[in-house]
């Protein structure tokens, strides 16, 4: 069972995407490098679409803040980057955390066809 920080980021990310009609899941990377924030990926929707999407950090910033803060201290190290995959059908979740490979879940124009398919929601 999720706590309200996971639920209320999993809210926040799908509310500061954007719209996306019709999405069933998400896949988003929160991306923290050094003086810069960054949150994107990609909405799933029925069939075959795939819709990339992108959140402005300040309308996430108090719920990853406060999911953050039930893992880390003040002043502590945080992760190169955290990809949050919910599927909004089945409700089911997963939030990963990567400490130091800074090119893991890394979109490129080489890798985006494989990538999107790779950060896809799949919960068994």
């Amino acid at each position: 069972m999720p706590n309200d920080a996971t639920v209320d980021l999993i809210g926040s990310l799908a509310h500061a995407m954007g719209p996306v009609d019709g999405w069933e899941s998400l896949a988003m990377i929160l991306e923290f490098g050094e003086g810069f924030r960054s949150a994107y990926g990609y909405a799933y929707s029925p069939g075959a679409a795939i819709t990339p999407v992108a959140c402005e950090w300040p309308r996430i910033e108090a719920a990853v803040d406060a999911y953050l803060g039930g893992y880390y201290r003040p002043g502590d190290k945080l992760p190169v980057k955290i990809l949050v995959q919910f599927d909004r059908t089945s409700g089911k979740y997963e939030v990963t955390f990567e400490d130091t490979d800074e090119d893991r879940w890394a979109v490129k124009p080489k890798n985006f066809r494989m990538m999107r398919e790779q950060l896809r929601p799949k919960f068994d």
